[in-house]
């Protein structure tokens, strides 16, 4: 089963009479290839939760956002996207980095549409597909285990305001975001950080 019910999964599936269900829908609608529908919900996303754990199982969560398009299916097994600029502590990361199991959940907030993807997540530092990505310092690259659609029921409408100015784009400098200009970050930074000297960049704080 793609899924992978754990223990714990199927005595919660037996308290509340939903084993049948669950197999039901395991077998129906999780797989473990992205499909053409997949990819065209994944490429047209502008955001991603992505859901890691440590060596000793200590989880975390991290939102990524982009382009719509920033995270690519490369094939039915595969998908990539880029780690931009952050605030240098690599949790997310550095968990792909020691552990690889990863969990990716895509949302349309407007249309009230969501799935997750879960997989296993590697890091090449000279990955050449880094080059396609305006800004990116490495790019990640998952493959997937079991996808699969999420029920739309709890999920909230929202409406699009804004992009966030800071993603990288081919046609303009990023802007610096403020707090790297704080006197408690500031002399930390990397040595080519363009905080340092943001020069034209402007500096906004959000």
């Amino acid at each position: 089963m793609p899924a992978g019910f754990g223990t714990g999964s199927r005595t919660l599936q037996d308290e509340f009479g939903t084993r049948a269900l669950a197999d039901r829908i395991d077998t129906l609608l999780v797989h473990d290839t992205i499909d053409e529908g997949d990819r065209a919900f994944i490429e047209a996303r502008d955001m991603f939760f992505l859901a890691t754990t440590d060596a000793d199982g200590r989880p975390t969560c991290s939102y990524k956002g982009g382009e719509p398009g920033f995270v690519r299916v490369l094939d039915e097994r595969t998908l990539v996207f880029p780690s931009y600029d952050g605030n240098g502590m690599y949790l997310s990361l550095g968990n792909v980095v020691d552990h690889g199991a990863v969990g990716m959940l895509f949302i349309d907030l407007e249309q009230g549409h969501r799935m997750r993807l879960d997989g296993t997540a590697t890091i090449d530092l000279a990955d050449p597909l880094r080059e396609e990505y305006p800004e990116a310092q490495l790019v990640v690259r998952v493959t997937a285990r079991a996808v699969y659609p999420n029920c739309p029921r709890y999920i909230h409408r929202y409406e699009l305001v804004r992009r966030s100015r800071f993603v990288p784009r081919e046609d303009c400098l990023t802007p610096v975001p403020e707090w790297k200009r704080s006197d408690w970050a500031s002399d930390v930074l990397p040595e080519h950080d363009p905080a340092r000297e943001p020069g034209e960049r402007e500096v906004l704080g959000r």
